[in-house]
């Protein structure tokens, strides 16, 4: 089985998102891939994601009500087949704590772009946007990696 953990700021936005579309993908394909998410700060460890990030998700069928932040560690760095950054910030952040089998979600999507962090976007609007990106590289990766 394949485990791909994703990872991004305060495991309060993309990477639950990130978690929550995979885990609906491999449901519908009847994957055998685990997948989870963390942050690389600890601002938020123990919290539910930011309400407009679970408002995008439900308005996609996806719910991430029920996931709660956590911090990256080393030994998930050996646990999990991929470790998953949604922008170059926290790819660096994990190589920086030791991560060697680290890779951008944007590598999965044409021109390699970040995935902007919609927790500094003004209110609501964005986050529709944040959510086709992430979608659109997690099935490209899964498909890629699995």
């Amino acid at each position: 089985m394949k485990r791909f953990l994703f990872v991004c700021l305060g495991n309060i936005c993309r990477s639950p998102l990130a978690e929550g579309i995979a885990r609906d993908y491999i449901t519908k394909n009847n994957l055998d891939i685990e997948v989870d998410g963390a942050g690389t700060g600890d601002w938020h460890v123990g919290k539910t994601p930011f309400h407009y990030a679970q408002q995008v998700g439900l308005e996609y069928n996806v719910d991430i009500s029920g996931l709660k932040a956590r911090q990256v560690t080393k030994e998930d760095f050996v646990s999990f087949d991929l470790v998953v950054g949604l922008d170059e910030k926290n790819v660096a952040d994990l190589e920086k704590l030791g991560c060697t089998n680290v890779v951008k979600l944007g590598n999965y999507l044409d021109g390699n772009p970040d995935i902007p962090d919609p927790y500094f976007f003004e209110g609501y609007e964005g986050f529709d946007k944040v959510f086709e990106l992430i979608e659109e590289g997690v099935i490209n990766l899964i498909n890629k990696e699995k």
